[in-house]
């Protein structure tokens, strides 16, 4: 490239600069000259809005002073009015406070003037009081000189006068009162006892002391006896029985008051007869066996029972002390049976008065389970029986029954108490038990020494088999009063310290005879 070249490019590039340049001064110019006319024209538009906002504020401000003046005059016009309602409100409370004033100063001077009359009225009483006062010593005087008593003495005589009216009017309603809850208790009791016994039919009477066991012949007695009398002592010493063998025909008698021991024998002695193997050792080998059998006829007894009455749940030792009761008996009742019985008439009272049946069904199967080992260890039926129930974790409703049903406890339940009465019905009933003349004698000696015992009594009888008992009081010193109490007293104290199947009447009987002669 020439310089001419660069030259001429050189002057090129100026040229376009310049003319750049140029035309950059000239636009910013005309942008100079719109910016300033659009300031101009933006000025000039501030001014007017700022004149119209000036304007706008002098006119609100105008107007909000014509409103405040306004409020101030509305306000100014309330107050009044209700300043005046007010003056005119007090002015009424004063007219009313002035009215009452004068109401109480005319109410004051009323009172004064009753007060006044009161107390001339008081002064007149009081006189009068004294006059009546005066009388009622001349009275009271006058009354004692004709009555020839003082006022103490005619006070006593009238408070005994009353007091033996209100103790015959007591004795009256007393007796009224029992023979209506008597009359009620005794019907209710009747038709709940009644229908437990039609439906429960207990068929067993009394057993004895003694099992006879037939024989084939009379030599089988000699075998039994033995040489020198060894296989029956070895039986007798095996099984603590005593064999009587006298001269009845084909018959040999065990002896003993423990049943289980006589079915023990009874059993050895037939397996023996069969076997016809008679000597001491074959004998110590049939007691154990007959003891084995005994053992589970136990055990089945007591399930028999608990099957019979419908009781389930029991302890298997308890069970088994059920099953020997089988053989135990009471006042020559069988004690199982009598507890099967005693079990059926719970639950049948229990059903009557809507109790549970199957509670009242277990309480009186087992209310006499300590009879089962009152011959083995110390202490009463009642308290073994307890024990024993307390042991094998029966429900307090249960051993309350037991401990309750003779009466040595305080029954605690509606069951305890039908378990009390279906046992004394059990064993009242004819033919279930047999007492010995002694025992009978002893009930009846002891019920005429109770009722000997109290004041006014002349003579007194045991009838009835000891299920009555008639006294005769001495009518001069036992009124119809005391005749009541006598004989409430009486029969509580017969509850207290006897024991007795059933119930005991008491019969008071006071007579009045008037004798005379016609000559």
């Amino acid at each position: 490239m020439t310089t001419l070249e660069i030259i001429t490019i050189v002057v090129a590039v100026v040229l376009v600069i310049a003319v750049g340049f140029l035309m950059n001064f000239l636009g910013a110019e005309r942008e100079r000259k719109i910016t300033n006319a659009k300031i101009g024209s933006a000025e000039q538009k501030s001014r007017e809005i700022i004149d119209d906002a000036l304007k706008t504020a002098e006119a609100k401000k105008r107007e909000a002073l014509l409103e405040v003046k306004e409020e101030s005059l509305r306000s100014k016009n309330e107050l009044d009015k209700e300043i005046r309602e007010r003056r005119n409100e007090i002015s009424k409370s004063e007219k009313r406070i002035a009215n009452k004033e004068e109401t109480l100063d005319r109410k004051a001077e009323t009172m004064e003037r009753r007060e006044q009359s009161l107390s001339s009225r008081e002064e007149g009483l009081n006189r009068k009081y004294a006059e009546l006062d005066e009388k009622r010593a001349q009275i009271t005087q006058e009354l004692e000189r004709i009555s020839g008593f003082t006022s103490e003495q005619a006070k006593e005589h009238l408070l005994k006068s009353v007091e033996e009216d209100v103790k015959k009017d007591a004795a009256k309603l007393v007796r009224e009162l029992e023979q209506q809850a008597r009359d009620e208790a005794s019907k209710r009791a009747r038709e709940y006892v009644v229908s437990a016994i039609q439906r429960c039919a207990a068929d067993h009477v009394a057993e004895n002391t003694i099992t006879v066991v037939q024989i084939p012949s009379d030599e089988m007695k000699g075998r039994i006896i033995g040489r020198e009398g060894r296989n029956i002592r070895t039986l007798e010493t095996a099984t603590g029985v005593e064999l009587i063998i006298d001269d009845t025909p084909d018959a040999v008698v065990l002896s003993a008051f423990d049943p289980v021991r006589r079915e023990i024998a009874r059993v050895a002695l037939e397996k023996l007869i069969l076997d016809g193997r008679i000597h001491p050792a074959r004998i110590e080998e049939m007691v154990e066996k007959a003891k084995k059998e005994v053992d589970t006829k136990i055990r089945d007894e007591g399930e028999k029972a608990l099957q019979e009455v419908g009781v389930h749940g029991i302890h298997p030792e308890l069970v088994k002390l059920l099953g020997r009761m089988c053989f135990r008996t009471s006042y020559g009742q069988n004690a199982l049976k009598h507890s099967i019985e005693v079990s059926h008439l719970s639950g049948l009272m229990a059903a009557e008065l809507g109790l549970d049946v199957r509670m009242a069904k277990r309480a009186g199967l087992l209310h006499d389970i300590g009879k089962a080992v009152d011959h083995e260890m110390e202490g009463s039926h009642i308290q073994l029986g307890s024990d024993l129930c307390k042991k094998y974790k029966e429900s307090q409703i249960v051993i309350n029954a037991v401990e309750s049903h003779h009466g040595d406890v305080e029954p605690t339940s509606m069951i305890a108490c039908i378990v009390q009465a279906a046992d004394t019905i059990s064993a009242a009933r004819p033919g279930a038990r047999r007492e010995t003349i002694e025992t009978y004698i002893n009930r009846l000696k002891q019920l005429e020494e109770i009722t000997n015992s109290y004041a006014g009594v002349e003579k007194s009888y045991a009838v009835q088999a000891g299920r009555e008992v008639r006294v005769m009081v001495v009518p001069e010193k036992v009124s119809d009063a005391d005749m009541v109490l006598m004989a409430r007293n009486i029969s509580k104290q017969i509850e207290a310290e006897m024991q007795y199947p059933g119930q005991i009447k008491v019969n008071v009987i006071r007579e009045s005879r008037v004798t005379d002669y016609a000559k």
